[in-house]
């Protein structure tokens, strides 16, 4: 296994934890302190440094700063852009680890698990589920599109209870699958 596969295995394991998946959408609009995540996820400090350090370690998360509190310093971290974790692995070859990609899916089902239970009834929304065939180019579009709303979303998040804002969800599954003729699928 190369350097890359050990650093992508190590980025989707960091992931494959609902508590960190939380913390990525919490830092995602937010500069926060371990101490502020914690208060905000109601964990422990002490979990909270933790997971903290696991997604700073796999760059998820970038240190942006400090803050005096009570006579001691805290880092502050934000959501490390994809754009900027894509920089850091710059160069290093990288091929998928199934065993990565199948505990991040199970921490993404634990976390939209939770996140159904507190839907807001009659609030806009929509779910999709697809496994159709379609030409290379509506699959580029469809693509295309949904990176463009992911960016967005991202872009524009705000801190926790910011005024005239929302609590919402977006989770997005896409990629090609083998046709029943290729493969071991």
């Amino acid at each position: 296994m190369s350097l890359g596969d050990d650093e992508q295995t190590s980025a989707l394991r960091a992931v494959a934890h609902p508590v960190r998946l939380q913390m990525l959408s919490l830092l995602t609009g937010a500069e926060m302190s371990a101490a502020e995540i914690a208060r905000e996820l109601d964990i422990t400090q002490a979990n909270a440094s933790y997971h903290v350090r696991v997604l700073a370690k796999s760059g998820h998360l970038k240190e942006v700063g400090t803050e005096k509190v009570r006579g001691g310093v805290a880092k502050k971290y934000a959501y490390a852009s994809e754009a900027e974790q894509v920089a850091r692995r710059a160069g290093k070859r990288t091929t998928p680890d199934p065993e990565g990609w199948r505990l991040q899916i199970e921490a993404f089902s634990q976390e939209l698990r939770r996140r159904i239970a507190a839907r807001k009834p009659g609030g806009k929304g929509n779910i999709t589920d697809a496994e159709l065939w379609v030409t290379p180019d509506v699959w580029a579009q469809v693509t295309e599109l949904v990176h463009e709303a992911s960016a967005l979303i991202h872009q524009k998040a705000k801190p926790p209870r910011t005024g005239d804002t929302i609590k919402v969800n977006m989770q997005t599954f896409l990629f090609e699958m083998y046709d029943g003729r290729e493969g071991s699928r």
